[in-house]
């Protein structure tokens, strides 16, 4: 596997694993988006494209994933 491949499944498997931590819809969305921008940005710039509209992109579906989910039961 290729160094660039291998960061993009690491990224992708921590985002998932700490994906919109938080008790209030509002605590999950800055909690998401933040984990979002910072994939979307890192994916990015092992790709190769452009890091500032990847952060946005990554930011915008982290925090509508957090604020759309339901805190964690444990």
């Amino acid at each position: 596997m290729s160094q660039g491949k291998f960061a993009i499944v690491l990224l992708a498997g921590l985002s998932l694993s700490i994906a919109a931590c938080g008790r209030s819809p509002g605590e999950r969305a800055v909690s998401g988006g933040l984990i979002g921008a910072g994939a979307g940005a890192g994916i990015a710039a092992v790709a190769g494209g452009p890091v500032l509209g990847a952060a946005l992109l990554g930011g915008a579906v982290g925090a509508g994933t957090g604020a759309l989910t339901a805190p964690s039961r444990r």
